[in-house]
């Protein structure tokens, strides 16, 4: 048994001589091999994402982007600071507050995306935002989107924003109020690579 660990302690000498043999002097290590796979977000889930504020300040765009993981959708609050409130769900069927009236959206899941701000000033009634209810939002182009397939204004009523976020499924979001602004990102997958 002695001679055994003597053997094999000579053997794990010698390999390991081997190889600082065969490397020169002063080379670097091999560097290790990234994975072509980068990981994304996970654990974000589907379920309705709320926070409970209020603000007199008005919604003036609503814009979206494309990024490695998810797409992401950015409503525009200025003089907002952090004070907003939002609810963002998954629905059947999306309808106009106030009026009841249905307002389709392609996809083949919905997002009811609310924003405790209006699209209007609250001394004037006057529109800063210039979506139409029912219509594609103003200078919102989906073309080569993963997730995003339909973005709709549904309408402002009562000091809230509402506005219909067509998706490719029903895959998880979430949801974060920056300074002066709700964002919304969809992940790709439910998957943790992109």
């Amino acid at each position: 048994m002695a001679r055994k660990r003597s053997v094999l302690a000579a053997l794990a000498l010698l390999s390991t001589t081997a190889v600082m043999v065969a490397a020169p002097v002063g080379a670097a290590a091999p560097a290790a091999t990234a994975s072509t796979a980068s990981a994304c977000p996970t654990g974000w889930g589907s379920l309705d994402k709320t926070r409970t504020a209020t603000t007199t300040a008005s919604v003036t765009d609503v814009r979206t982007g494309r990024q490695d993981c998810y797409d992401r959708m950015v409503i525009d609050v200025p003089g907002a600071g952090t004070g907003l409130g939002h609810l963002v769900r998954y629905v059947d069927r999306l309808h106009q507050d106030g009026s009841g009236t249905h307002i389709p959206v392609g996809g083949g899941a919905i997002l009811e995306v609310r924003v405790a701000a209006p699209a209007y000033a609250p001394a004037t009634g006057e529109a800063t935002y210039p979506g139409r209810p029912g219509k594609p939002l103003p200078g919102v182009s989906l073309t080569g989107y993963r997730t995003f397939q339909d973005a709709r204004f549904v309408g402002s009523f009562e000091g809230e924003t509402q506005i219909g976020l067509g998706v490719r499924g029903r895959l998880p979001f979430r949801v974060q109020v920056l300074t002066d602004r709700v964002v919304v990102d969809v992940a790709h997958s439910w998957s943790a690579t992109r």
